[in-house]
């Protein structure tokens, strides 16, 4: 069922107004599209009927922009007047999908030649996460990818990067090399102090392995930092 809670207006009110704005869409894509006019299109689908520019409005100036609406969880979409169940799932259904969809797309069958490749691998599993994820990238002597596993989540900022998850990852894989990699969820990818001491202390072991720890690399917000261009792995 449609929401109910939903403004509506009379029949007549903006006539032919969603067509207009399925075929802008069609026609010229979102990139010139405001963040309002991009999100009430959206709420067509949830909301069958009625005139959904004010929620579309209210939503964005509630949270600042679409990105932050497809940010917010559930409850607090719901907490927005004119948002019910259909509408949040829809809105917490999108960053899901588009993060599945960045997932299955990067394709790294070949060997891995630089740190933009390694972006392109990782990003989609932190795209749109609300905690801290780590993940390892296990390659072989060619550098060419057998494994990314996780290594664990936790709360806003408290990921653990545990020294034996890491190993026994490394080791199944048979991995020459490997790749850390977790999230800023505050949106900043500055290394921390923790971030730095972490990586050598890893690095040190692996090595004892025979693995090489050749890179550990932050995600925030879009943006990635990499420990072995700031030259902070080699302390």
């Amino acid at each position: 069922m449609p929401d109910r809670r939903e403004d509506k207006r009379p029949p007549g009110v903006h006539t032919g107004h969603r067509k207009r704005m399925r075929e802008e869409f069609l026609r010229t894509g979102a990139a010139g599209m405001e963040d309002h006019r991009l999100l009430e299109l959206l709420l067509f689908y949830a909301i069958p009927q009625g005139d959904v520019n004010p929620l579309a409005h209210r939503l964005v100036d509630h949270f600042g922009s679409l990105t932050g609406v497809l940010h917010a969880t559930y409850d607090q979409l719901v907490g927005v007047p004119g948002v019910g169940h259909n509408t949040a799932t829809l809105l917490q259904l999108v960053p899901a999908v588009a993060a599945r969809y960045m997932e299955r797309s990067a394709s790294m069958d070949g060997q891995i030649v630089n740190v933009w490749q390694l972006k392109e691998l990782l990003e989609p599993y932190f795209f749109g996460q609300r905690d801290e994820l780590a993940y390892l990238v296990c390659m072989d002597g060619k550098s060419k990818v057998l494994a990314t596993r996780k290594l664990g989540q936790g709360v806003v900022d408290t990921v653990q990067i545990v020294t034996r998850k890491v190993l026994e990852a490394a080791l199944a894989c048979n991995a020459s090399q490997v790749v850390l990699a977790h999230n800023h969820v505050s949106g900043v990818a500055v290394p921390s102090h923790a971030d730095v001491d972490t990586t050598l202390r890893l690095k040190r072991l692996l090595a004892e392995a025979d693995i090489s720890l050749t890179d550990h690399l932050i995600f925030a917000g879009g943006d990635m930092v990499s420990l072995a261009q700031s030259g902070l792995l080699y302390r």
